[in-house]
């Protein structure tokens, strides 16, 4: 395969997750990051948002002033802004900007009025999230406008591309395409706003997708404004990409627009722990895992005969199939006699409205009591207990979690970024101490935790929801000994079905010998590396030639 090649005299690519982890976009980008720097070092400057203080600092943003050719010194930025320059705390050390945007609400009355004005956004029914992701977007714009001129870009023949990740950033688009028509525009979906709404609010959205009208549902679920402005990011985006062929359906419904080009999620395998530390890698996150489950239960849990299983991701309760999960480990439950003496301990690791880590578990782990606690499914505290669909969910089943259970499930509500309270160990450091992770998304443009378990060795389960699970389906043999991975058959009508393949997906693994698991995990790591983003950037590339391209043209329509 020839070498893509980087033809852009810069990139600018701004989302509310720059240096500020969140989800999955996060992972998208700060992964793709070591790629870009190798194709073209210091030509991608990152824009964030600074949602950050002295006393909260970022943990992902080392700051340095004397980038960007003094930039700062003599940059003008309007209403209040502000900006910081420096690198992104990440393999690569990209470029980052982040951008103080208070001064931005002041204005964004008049601001929304043009938007209406150029492109039909309706920001009239706009709440929650709507104003500060449209104040950032904008002034994300504004930046991105000074430095181009700053850095004598500003005319006919330099290839600048500024691309925008979700809704968030689509007013920064707009922005661009209204002021800097010089600058060529890509605009990503990672998830529809209102397809993710259709399938938060319980409708089937699979069986009836032909038939839906995405203004009409924005007006139903009152998601108008969200939805307003992604149609015209998308639309008068230079290019349009998602990250999914299931997605790229979906827009091409809801949005009214087939992405140009669908630009899958790869991964960095310098994530992944090199070869000799794997063992001691497994070992600690293991011990660690099973010293949480002995300080809430007060039981001992030994390491060769417990088998671990985890789900994580975002708080989305049925996008996520979290309810499946759950409802797939009371199956074990039920069938324990099948499990051949061995106890399985599953943890949903999905972040809640956390209060902190709880005290007595905190110190249990520290004195190593052996006495159980109350409550021994959760180990932190949740700031609103009746309403949290998971730990309700959990307590409905009956989960006792007590000296007779066989399956114990534990409830982790709480990112674990290392500083948590009760695991301080991140997610990745976990992660190698897992057996298996299983992720039976409902909605799922991509799906990042599957890739993630499988680079680290883990066998996983997801379904044929999910951008990954049909990249699967379609480039290997859906089978773990084949792949590592176990893709279920998900539908709108098949909910149970999905469940019961579940437990007997674990029940495979755990009756399968070491031999053969030691298979599974080199297959697992063998599909990881066909994910890489050094395949999978060619599809960026050809979309910045894309975007190039479309506003070359334009411009030349424009002159005539």
């Amino acid at each position: 395969m020839n070498q893509p090649q980087f033809t852009l005299d810069l990139l600018f690519e701004t989302s509310w997750e720059v240096c500020n982890k969140i989800g999955g976009i996060y992972t998208v980008l700060s992964t793709k990051a070591k790629t870009l720097q190798k194709l073209a070092k210091d030509k991608t400057i990152f824009i964030g948002p600074d949602v950050w203080s002295e006393t909260n600092p970022s943990p992902y943003f080392i700051e340095s002033a004397g980038l960007l050719k003094g930039w700062l010194k003599k940059s003008k930025l309007p209403y209040g802004i502000t900006a910081r320059v420096g690198r992104w705390d990440i393999p690569g050390k990209p470029i980052a900007v982040l951008v103080k945007f208070d001064g931005m609400y002041s204005v964004k009355d008049e601001f929304y009025g043009k938007m209406w004005e150029l492109f039909h956004v309706s920001s009239m029914e706009a709440y929650g999230d709507y104003d500060e992701g449209c104040a950032f977007a904008h002034a994300a714009g504004i930046v991105i406008g000074d430095i181009y001129r700053h850095l004598g870009l500003d005319n006919d023949e330099s290839r600048v591309v500024a691309h925008f990740d979700e809704w968030t950033t689509g007013m920064g688009l707009l922005y661009v395409e209204w002021k800097l028509p010089h600058i060529a525009t890509i605009f990503t979906t990672h998830a529809t706003s209102i397809g993710r709404s259709i399938c938060g609010n319980g409708k089937h959205l699979y069986d009836y997708l032909n038939g839906y009208d995405g203004d009409q549902m924005a007006r139903e679920l009152n998601m108008v404004s969200k939805h307003s402005l992604e149609k015209a990011a998308a639309h008068q985006a230079d290019c349009f990409t998602t990250v999914s062929e299931i997605t790229a359906t979906e827009c091409e419904q809801l949005l009214q627009l087939r992405p140009h080009v669908v630009t899958p999620n790869g991964f960095e395998l310098n994530f992944v722990p090199p070869k000799t530390r794997r063992a001691s890698a497994r070992q600690a996150a293991r011990k660690k895992m099973l010293s949480v489950a002995e300080a809430l239960t007060g039981c001992k849990h030994e390491d060769k005969n417990t088998f671990i299983v985890v789900t994580s991701g975002r708080c989305e309760y049925r996008n996520k199939g979290i309810d499946v999960f759950i409802d797939a480990i009371k199956t074990l439950e039920t069938t324990a006699e099948e499990l051949d003496g061995r106890r399985v301990l599953a943890y949903v690791m999905v972040p809640a409205w956390c209060g902190g880590p709880r005290e007595d578990v905190a110190n249990s782990l520290k004195h190593r009591d052996s006495k159980r606690l109350n409550d021994p499914i959760i180990t932190h505290i949740i700031n609103n207990p009746s309403e949290d669909p998971i730990y309700n969910r959990i307590r409905s089943l009956g989960f006792t979690n007590d000296s007779t259970a066989t399956v114990e499930i534990i409830y982790v509500p709480c990112y674990l970024d290392g500083r948590d309270g009760i695991f301080d160990m991140t997610y990745y450091d976990i992660l190698p101490g897992v057996d298996a992770t299983i992720f039976p998304s409902y909605y799922e443009p991509w799906g990042y935790t599957p890739l993630e378990s499988i680079a680290f060795g883990v066998p996983t389960v997801t379904t044929s929801l999910s951008g990954f699970g049909q990249w699967i389906m379609l480039n290997r043999e859906n089978t773990f000994d084949e792949c590592g991975v176990n893709v279920i058959g998900r539908n709108d009508s098949n909910y149970h079905g999905v469940v019961d393949s579940i437990s007997r997906s674990i029940r495979y693994l755990l009756g399968a010998d070491n031999d053969t698991l030691a298979s599974i995990s080199t297959a697992a790591v063998n599909t990881a590396q066909e994910a890489q983003w050094s395949n999978f950037i060619s599809y960026y590339l050809k979309s910045f030639d894309i975007a190039m391209d479309r506003n070359q043209s334009q411009r030349k329509i424009n002159q005539k």
